[in-house]
């Protein structure tokens, strides 16, 4: 079955950086898209940034210019890349696969446990 492990969540002060990295398996990584999502507390679970099978990136207007991401087929891990980090970015992170279709910018059916990330004032 698919498994996404992320990790490299943490306590950053407002203005610092952080690396997410989601290690996947039990599937074809370099045919899926895979995203990243977050969660602050009694919110709705909003897309932060999506890289389809070919490449394609999309992010959130609030992360933009802020946030990368980037994929590697070889190690099956796609990274969220944070800088400029401020506490409305405050969530639990999830890393999502969608491997019906690789080609979209779409939520597929796998996800992650979730990792904190937490940027205080």
């Amino acid at each position: 079955q698919v498994q996404l492990v992320e990790s490299g969540g943490g306590l950053v002060e407002s203005g610092g950086s952080l690396t997410l990295s989601c290690v996947a398996s039990g599937m074809i990584f370099s045919t899926n898209a895979m995203g990243w999502y977050r969660q602050a507390p009694g919110k709705q679970r909003e897309k932060v940034a999506v890289i389809t099978s070919g490449g394609g990136t999309i992010f959130a207007d609030s992360v933009k210019g802020r946030f990368t991401i980037s994929r590697d087929n070889a190690k099956n891990t796609v990274y969220l890349q944070m800088n400029n980090l401020n506490p409305g970015d405050t969530g639990v992170y999830y890393c999502n696969a969608n491997g019906r279709a690789g080609w979209s910018f779409a939520a597929g059916d796998d996800w992650g446990q979730g990792t904190q990330v937490t940027v205080s004032s």
